[in-house]
C-alpha cells in the first residue's frame, strides 16, 4: 500500500477546513469519516434545534455561513457540508471508524474497520460528540425513571408532563431549561454556582476567553470549552423560562440518586421522572493513545503556547477542533494552521530522509 502525505480523521467543520487547505497546498491526503453521511456531529443534534437556536455556524473556507432561520440545524448544516465536499472535490471516505493510530518505523499507521492507511502526517479532527461525559453518582443505576445525556436529547415535547432534573452548568443546560420550563416542571442542579454574563460579549472578551483555554493547552492540561470560561448569557428564547423561575432555584448537586428521585446532601428528597445530564464532553482522542501524545497532566500540549495545532510530543500530528479551536470559527482557522503544519512536517521529513550522513562522500 502506498504512503499518503497526510490523513485527516473526521469530516466536521475542522476536518473539512483542513482538507480544503491541504488540497490548496497540493498535499496528497484522504479524510476518514466515521459517519455514513456528511454533516459531522450536526446530523446527530435534536430535531427541535433550529439555526436560530445555535450559537452560530461560521462559513467554511471560501464559503458563506448558513442563514439563521427556523429550519432544523440537523438538516441545514449537513446539507451545507455535503455541498461543500462536492464543490471542492474533497477526498472524504465514509463510513470509516479509526480504531487506533500507531507508529511503525517512522510511518503512521491508521487501523480502521475498513482497512489500514499509511501516512507521513496526521490531522485529528474528531471533536467531542462521540465522547459524552457522564459523571457517576451513588445509586444512579437504581433510578426507575429515564436518564438522558445531551447526545440523546429528543426535544422538549418528549418531556411534557414529566418532572425533569437538568444537571450541568453550561450553555446546553441553560438551553434545555429554556426549552423545557414552558412545557413541564423543571429543576436545576450544578456542581458550582453558574457564572452569568451581564455585559456585552465583545470580540475582546471572546479573545480573552480563548486565551485562557490556550493557556491550559500550553501546559498540557485537558482543555476546557471556550463557553465554560465566557460565562452564561440568556438569549431571547430563554426569557420565558427565566420569567417562570427556571434559573432562580439552582441547587447544588444532590448526594445520591434513588429509584424515584434524588436525595440532597441535607437529607431532603426530590421526586423526578427524568434526569437530563447536560454534563459536557471530552475530546475523542483515545485512538491516538499508541502515539503517547498526552503530557503528565493528561492533555496534549500544542505548539505556539497553545495557539497552534501541532502536537509538541510529535510534530507529525496536528489537532484541530481541540481546545481553543473547538468552535466553528476556531476550527476554520485551525484547518489552515494545521495544513501549514503538515507542510512543515513533510519538509522536515524530506530533509531528514535525504540528509547525507557525516563522513560519507556525496
Amino acid at each position: 500500500m502506498s504512503i499518503l502525505e497526510s490523513v485527516v480523521i473526521g469530516a466536521g467543520q475542522a476536518g473539512l477546513s483542513a482538507s480544503y487547505h491541504l488540497r490548496r497546498l497540493g498535499i496528497d491526503h484522504v479524510v476518514l469519516d466515521a459517519n455514513e453521511k456528511p454533516g459531522g456531529a450536526w446530523q446527530h443534534r435534536w430535531d427541535a434545534l433550529t439555526m436560530v437556536d445555535v450559537h452560530g455556524v461560521a462559513g467554511l473556507p471560501g464559503d458563506t455561513p448558513p442563514a439563521r432561520t427556523q429550519e432544523r440545524a440537523n438538516r441545514v448544516v449537513p446539507a451545507t457540508f455535503a455541498a461543500y465536499e462536492r464543490a471542492h472535490d474533497l477526498p472524504v471516505i465514509r463510513p470509516v471508524t479509526v480504531r487506533e493510530v500507531a507508529d511503525e518505523q517512522g510511518i503512521l499507521i491508521a487501523r480502521t474497520d475498513a482497512g489500514v492507511w499509511r501516512t507521513r502526517t496526521l490531522v485529528n479532527a474528531t471533536g467531542t460528540w462521540t465522547r459524552p461525559f457522564l459523571p457517576h453518582y451513588p445509586g444512579m443505576e437504581t433510578f426507575l425513571g429515564e436518564q438522558l445525556h445531551t447526545v440523546d436529547y429528543p426535544g422538549p415535547e418528549h418531556f411534557r408532563g414529566r418532572r425533569v432534573m437538568v444537571v450541568g452548568g453550561g450553555a446546553s443546560a441553560v438551553q434545555f431549561l429554556g426549552a423545557l420550563a414552558p412545557v413541564t416542571d423543571t429543576l436545576w442542579a450544578t456542581r458550582r454556582p453558574p457564572v452569568w454574563r451581564t455585559d456585552e460579549f465583545t470580540p475582546k472578551v471572546g479573545a480573552a476567553a480563548v486565551a485562557l483555554v490556550e493557556k491550559r493547552v500550553a501546559q498540557g492540561l485537558p482543555p476546557l470549552s471556550v463557553v465554560s470560561v465566557t460565562g452564561l448569557l440568556l438569549r431571547p428564547q430563554e426569557r420565558e423560562a427565566e420569567r417562570l423561575g427556571a434559573y432562580a432555584d439552582r441547587r447544588p448537586m444532590f448526594a445520591r440518586i434513588e429509584p424515584d428521585g434524588v436525595r440532597w446532601a441535607d437529607g431532603g428528597f426530590e421526586a423526578v421522572d427524568v434526569i437530563l445530564w447536560a454534563t459536557g464532553f471530552r475530546p475523542a482522542i483515545t485512538h491516538l493513545a499508541p502515539l503517547h501524545l498526552r503530557s503528565e497532566h493528561g492533555g496534549i500540549r500544542l505548539d505556539r503556547d497553545g495557539r497552534g495545532t501541532t502536537a509538541v510530543a510529535d510534530p507529525r500530528i496536528q489537532l484541530v477542533g481541540y481546545g481553543p479551536s473547538a468552535s466553528t470559527i476556531g476550527a476554520n482557522r485551525a484547518g489552515r494552521t494545521a495544513a501549514k503544519g503538515v507542510q512543515r512536517s513533510l519538509a522536515a521529513l524530506a530533509e531528514r530522509d535525504f540528509a547525507v550522513p557525516v563522513g560519507t562522500v556525496a
